[in-house]
């Protein structure tokens, strides 16, 4: 909101785990009156609780959904570039399937060409190359460290 001036009608994408951050805006951006466009591989998509609450909203709100496992298809368009670790606390035993499974996720340049030309980067930290190159993170697109600090006046 701060950098857009709003948030009705922008399309965020989530490129990589259906975790506990994606739920969370899986349950907040059809109220807001975002577009929601999600890309995970096979077998780590969001929890489908979480999908059908989505739908709902979405749905009533008249925003629009998206669930692929093609990352270029969900970046297509959107305003807002996003990902998170690929490897929570406590999934540290499952790093070596988890990079495997994730190949091909990583948010670069290349992934940004399908995006809108305002595009934007969100990643709430700390981050991970393989979750998104050099190129992208340190880019003038990339929001990352307001995000940081925004989130530091929430706790």
């Amino acid at each position: 909101q701060e950098h857009y001036g709003g948030l009705n009608g922008l399309t965020v994408t989530w490129i990589g785990d259906g975790n506990n951050v994606l739920h969370s805006i899986m349950t907040s951006a059809a109220k807001l009156g975002m577009h929601l466009r999600i890309a995970t591989p096979k077998g780590f998509e969001p929890d489908l609780s979480i999908t059908k609450i989505a739908e709902q909203y979405s749905s009533k709100c008249g925003t629009k959904l998206l669930l692929t496992t093609d990352p270029l298809e969900a970046a297509d368009g959107a305003n807002v570039l996003v990902t998170d670790t690929w490897i929570s606390m406590g999934q540290e035993e499952e790093k070596k399937e988890r990079l495997k499974a994730f190949q091909g996720y990583q948010v670069t340049m290349q992934t940004a060409k399908s995006a809108a030309s305002n595009w934007t980067f969100l990643h709430c930290l700390p981050r991970k190359p393989e979750e998104v190159d050099d190129e992208v993170f340190y880019s003038p697109q990339s929001l990352v460290f307001q995000e940081a600090e925004n989130r530091k006046w929430t706790i």
